[in-house]
């Protein structure tokens, strides 16, 4: 008795490997195949560059977050004095950071004072932030301190300020500049407040890579800030950084027992929870459209099968007539259909990691090609377009492509299948 060949046995990929190489007379099958394998690759190049700009615009987000700002904020609730003023200053702030710097997971814990000054260098002025920072826990900063995009020595930010490099261009400062600080909250007299300058000198100035920070903000030893804004003795907030941001909701019952009964605690999570999340409904959203657009690229391998199927109808039924089974129809034309599914994922791959690896010269040609200004930092708040080559965002498109694919593909290599022969060489 004969024994059944195995499933995709060598005569079946060679049958299915001859009807994709269609003759002449059959270039409209031809054309079909090239039309699937271009517009997979196209599509799976559009899901992994989409997927590797999110999560680039992502982790470069993140980074400029956890790299230039507290991973948590400890302040106090507001009181009333006795004056009958409003205040939330802290005022044993030595103390409350070092019990924060002992709760486990917290690697730094600093005073700072914070406040909206006028800057001026050279008949050019800027609205700046001011942070008054210890000069040692300000260098602890990656974000800030950074050798490769940094000017200046910071061994020195005891002896100045620190400019970000858009406040720098703003008003023309280079290192070694003295410029003007000036607070509208002053000097106290009889007459009112007066507004209080200053003139400091450039140490060192920072580039955190994102536009918001590096255009509105200066550091200033916190001895000093606290003399320039009235504020001797008092801080107003505490900066604690940990060892484990992105766990950092873990840690608020702890942090907020150290920060005592009129302790408040504010993590970066929170600040940045509504721009995190709509990255999150963005990426899904997205990934929907453009498996769509997957989907309607693979719908195209059922149009140049049905095509496929029926020019071959008389060698469908030859082949039956010989012996071959359902089952083994079926495989021929499923072989022909996930081949270019596999053809035009593979391309796709190909090109879309390409894409992420060589993002910058490609936007640095296409930025040349429009005449520049096609990236407005302004508005975009990171200076280039950011992608992040993921292996598992890989992996999603690969399994939606070839998914989608060998579906698509069952259905008219069923319809080869069930081909009747006789009525195949009715007409022969």
């Amino acid at each position: 008795m004969a024994r059944s060949p195995m499933p995709f046995s060598r005569f079946e990929w060679l049958i299915a490997r001859r009807y994709l190489r269609a003759r002449r007379a059959e270039g409209g099958v031809a054309v079909m195949t090239w039309i699937s394998i271009i517009g997979i690759t196209l599509a799976v190049f559009a899901l992994i560059a989409t997927l590797a700009v999110r999560s680039g615009f992502r982790t470069e987000f993140v980074d400029t977050i956890l790299g230039a700002n507290a991973h948590v904020t400890v302040y106090q609730s507001v009181q009333t004095t006795e004056t009958g003023q409003l205040d939330r200053s802290i005022k044993d702030y030595d103390d409350l950071a070092a019990r924060l710097a002992e709760v486990p997971g917290v690697t730094r814990a600093a005073p700072l004072v914070k406040a909206q000054v006028l800057i001026a260098n050279r008949g050019r002025n800027a609205g700046v932030e001011v942070f008054g920072i210890a000069p040692s826990a300000l260098q602890a900063m990656p974000g800030i301190i950074n050798a490769e995009t940094g000017q200046g020595d910071p061994a020195r930010l005891g002896e100045g300020i620190a400019i970000g490099s858009g406040v720098a261009r703003e008003i023309g400062a280079r290192v070694g500049d003295r410029v003007r600080v000036i607070s509208p909250d002053g000097v106290r007299t009889p007459m009112g407040t007066s507004p209080r300058a200053n003139a400091y000198d450039v140490v060192y100035i920072f580039s955190a890579g994102r536009y918001d920070i590096d255009r509105t903000r200066i550091y200033m030893p916190l001895s000093e800030a606290q003399i320039f804004f009235n504020r001797e003795g008092l801080a107003d907030e505490i900066e604690v950084m940990v060892e484990d941001p992105e766990n950092i909701d873990r840690m608020g019952p702890d942090l907020l027992a150290a920060a005592g009964p009129r302790g408040l605690v504010w993590t970066w999570k929170d600040a940045s929870g509504g721009f995190l999340r709509a990255l999150e409904v963005e990426d899904n959203v997205m990934f929907i459209i453009l498996s769509i657009l997957v989907l309607i690229a693979a719908m195209n391998i059922v149009s140049g099968l049905i095509m496929l199927v029926k020019n071959k109808n008389r060698d469908i039924g030859i082949l039956r007539t010989i012996g071959l089974s359902e089952g083994s129809i079926l495989r021929v034309f499923f072989i022909c259909g996930a081949l270019t599914g596999v053809i035009g994922t593979v391309a796709g791959v190909i090109l879309g990691c390409l894409f992420a690896i060589y993002i910058d010269p490609i936007f640095s040609f296409v930025n040349f090609i429009m005449g520049g200004g096609v990236w407005d930092p302004a508005i975009r708040g990171i200076y280039a377009l950011p992608a992040q080559l993921r292996p598992e965002d890989v992996a999603k498109a690969v399994a939606l492509s070839l998914g989608l694919s060998f579906v698509v593909t069952i259905f008219p290599a069923r319809r080869a299948a069930r081909l009747n022969p006789v009525e195949a060489l009715r007409y022969e």
